[in-house]
């Protein structure tokens, strides 16, 4: 995992592009820092490219139902995984295998 500070989107604080976390703070706070990683685990475990093809496809789907851009990005079980946990500093600790799932 290789962080990278200073990303050109205004909306977006940070974005996992495997190995790269993205940030756009000059000082990523550990909550944002454990977002990212939780993609990194689940991008590993889908084997990267299967990770984002998921990923497209899920925000598509949504985004035909409810035709909003920001709702459908975070009803992606990822991003749904990712948010839920992002406090808790220790959960790619105790994180089940393809515990994305429970996210659906």
């Amino acid at each position: 995992m290789i962080i990278i500070k200073g990303i050109p989107f205004r909306k977006i604080n940070g974005i996992t592009l495997f190995p790269f976390i993205i940030v756009r703070p000059k000082k990523p706070n550990e909550i944002l820092l454990n977002h990212e990683r939780i993609h990194i685990w689940q991008q590993l475990e889908l084997l990267v490219l299967p990770f984002y093809i998921w990923y497209i496809g899920e925000w598509i789907y949504h985004y035909v139902r409810c035709r909003k851009w920001w709702v459908a990005y975070r009803r992606i079980s990822f991003e749904k995984e990712a948010y839920a946990n992002e406090t808790d500093l220790k959960y790619l600790n105790k994180r089940k295998l393809w515990a994305f799932l429970k996210y659906r």
